[in-house]
């Protein structure tokens, strides 16, 4: 046992000597010592291989930065985010492919990366330890950014909502919103939000004929609308539906208790079951509007006889059949009616309509608007019904404009206005009859707007011209914020008088539009008002004949109107 230990360290020294010398042995020996060297040292390379990739694996490769040293020993922090970070292809290097199509040989291709790949361990093998520590402080923010809309509480959702519902209205922006997510579906599904509903052209396109699957998938769809969304709906509108209106009108009614306003503009075929549902289950119904619609007027003449003590608001559209609703108002249908407004399409030719003034103040003492837009009204009065009637004590809106001659007179509207002290808006457009004293002879001190501009076709002849326009600026020179005599022929004197009693009562300071266009106005008529009255954001001078060219246009703005001021 003790001649053979030596025997194993000389082996052993005989091993190691024998990778630097070859001289004085024989061939057979070396040649298996050699085999026996690179078994043992194929090994180790490959371990180190192994480690090397796992500290590549290792490495936090997503981050958006790296650090590396730079000058006077400071660490230099710089973005490395791309386009192409995180994706599997990467944007080659310039002068990348000349020099893979000059060495065409995978050994060169091998190096290469080999070279690219392995100095990045070493950059970042001093900050590895910071590295790790900022990575909780940047992957948050990646996450959250993508999913912010998410993590937001559901009654910001739904108040941003609700300004888009203002704007837009609920159809058809919450129906797709709700299909975004679970948490978007739940705000969107609010009842607050569908309190105000337009549903027009969501199925099929104007003109176009249903068939008889869209047409169920119409019906169900709004009913359930009617059972999931429109439990607190209060002001309900359908516009251009020729099919199923009766049918929505129905639906609306039986499942929204709280409905206070139905419109139905551009539509054909409402019945009169769709106004006997109204009348069964809306009990809260306070507004009809059925302007430019074609319904069975039976219908609606039978529910404003038994429900019409609820009504408040009506507005048509006037025709043949649709005059019969103005008769059975005035006789007391709907006693607390506060807006009445009557309306015709602009290419009718027929748009005379009779109002019995008196009978309509004795039945409707509660109105506060009264509208008829484009219609001449024929003024009949009833025998010993003056005496008895107190006029439109609470009215605060009149508008009898149109586009055509009206032959209203300067007495026809002291029976309609002898009674109404609390007037605000006063629409006379078209009225060329009606004379500046007739207007400053009204009860009304507090009149807000005054609309009296001429808007008629160029065939019908022009009125005589007219004078005394500063009884109506002196009347109201405090209380006017808008003002309208476009194409009204007054003098140039009456202008410049009537001018400067609105100038003088600038410490009002009310007036914010001003409308002379076509007028004979002149600029030492405009000076005293654009120089005084600080409000004024509207000014329209077009047409005007007696002013210096340059100037005759309409101006927006208090600066385009300061910049006038210094043209004048």
């Amino acid at each position: 046992m003790e001649a053979e230990a030596p025997t194993h360290s000389e082996r052993s020294e005989d091993t190691t000597p024998s990778t630097s010398s070859t001289s004085g042995q024989g061939e057979d020996r070396p040649k298996t010592k050699k085999a026996s060297l690179k078994r043992t040292t194929s090994k180790p390379t490959n371990a180190k291989a192994k480690k090397r990739k796992k500290a590549r694996v290792s490495r936090p490769v997503p981050l958006g930065y790296t650090v590396h040293q730079g000058e006077d020993m400071l660490l230099v922090i710089s973005s490395s985010t791309s386009q192409y970070h995180g994706s599997a292809w990467t944007p080659p290097k310039k002068g990348s492919k000349k020099k893979k199509l000059t060495k065409g040989k995978g050994k060169a291709s091998q190096i290469k990366k080999k070279t690219t790949v392995r100095p990045k361990p070493k950059v970042a093998n001093n900050p590895v330890v910071k590295e790790k520590e900022d990575t909780n402080l940047f992957v948050p923010q990646k996450t959250t950014d993508h999913r912010w809309g998410q993590s937001l509480p559901e009654e910001v959702l739904v108040s941003i909502f609700q300004m888009v519902v203002v704007q837009d209205g609920a159809v058809p922006f919450l129906c797709r919103v709700g299909r975004v997510c679970r948490l978007w579906n739940a705000a969107a599904s609010s009842p607050v939000l569908w309190r105000k509903v337009t549903v027009g052209h969501c199925w099929i396109a104007p003109g176009k004929t249903q068939l008889p699957k869209t047409e169920m998938k119409i019906k169900e769809t709004f009913d359930w609308m009617a059972q999931n969304r429109f439990s607190q709906l209060r002001n309900f509108s359908l516009s251009h539906w020729k099919k199923n209106v009766t049918y929505a009108v129905e639906v609306v009614s039986q499942f929204c208790p709280h409905l206070r306003s139905l419109k139905i503009s551009y539509c054909t075929g409402l019945a009169a079951t769709a106004f006997h549902s109204l009348g069964l289950h809306s009990q809260s119904l306070q507004g009809i509007d059925l302007q430019y619609s074609e319904f069975q007027v039976e219908g609606l003449l039978e529910y404003l006889e038994n429900h019409g003590s609820q009504i408040k608001q009506i507005l048509f559209t006037h025709g043949i059949k649709n005059d019969r609703l103005l008769s059975a108002i005035t006789k007391g249908s709907c006693p607390d009616l506060e807006l009445l407004e009557v309306n015709t399409k602009l290419d009718s030719k027929d748009c005379e309509l009779p109002v019995f003034i008196h009978a309509l103040q004795m039945a409707c003492p509660k109105l506060k608007t009264f509208r008829m837009l484009n219609v001449r009204p024929l003024h009949k009065t009833m025998r010993n019904s003056a005496d008895s009637t107190l006029g439109f004590p609470l009215l605060e809106e009149l508008c009898i404009a149109t586009t055509s001659y009206s032959y209203m007179t300067d007495k026809d509207l002291w029976d309609i206005l002898f009674g109404s002290t609390r007037l605000r808006v006063l629409d006379l457009r078209g009225c060329s009859r009606i004379t500046p004293s007739g207007l400053s002879s009204l009860p009304c001190l507090e009149l807000e707007c005054l609309f009296w501009g001429q808007y008629f076709c160029s065939n019908v002849g022009l009125s005589s011209p007219k004078k005394e326009l500063h009884m109506v600026t002196q009347k109201w020179s405090r209380t006017l914020q808008q003002l309208d005599i476009a194409n009204q022929l007054f003098s140039e004197e009456d202008l410049e008088i009537a001018m400067s009693h609105l100038a003088q009562a600038s410490e009002a300071d009310t007036l914010h539009s001003l409308n002379l266009s076509g007028t004979r106005i002149t600029p030492p008529a405009l000076r005293p008002v654009i120089g005084q009255t600080t409000a004024l954001s509207y000014l329209n001078l077009s047409s005007c004949r007696y002013l210096p060219r340059g100037i005759k246009r309409i101006y927006r703005g208090q600066e385009d109107i300061r910049q006038l001021l210094d043209k004048l």
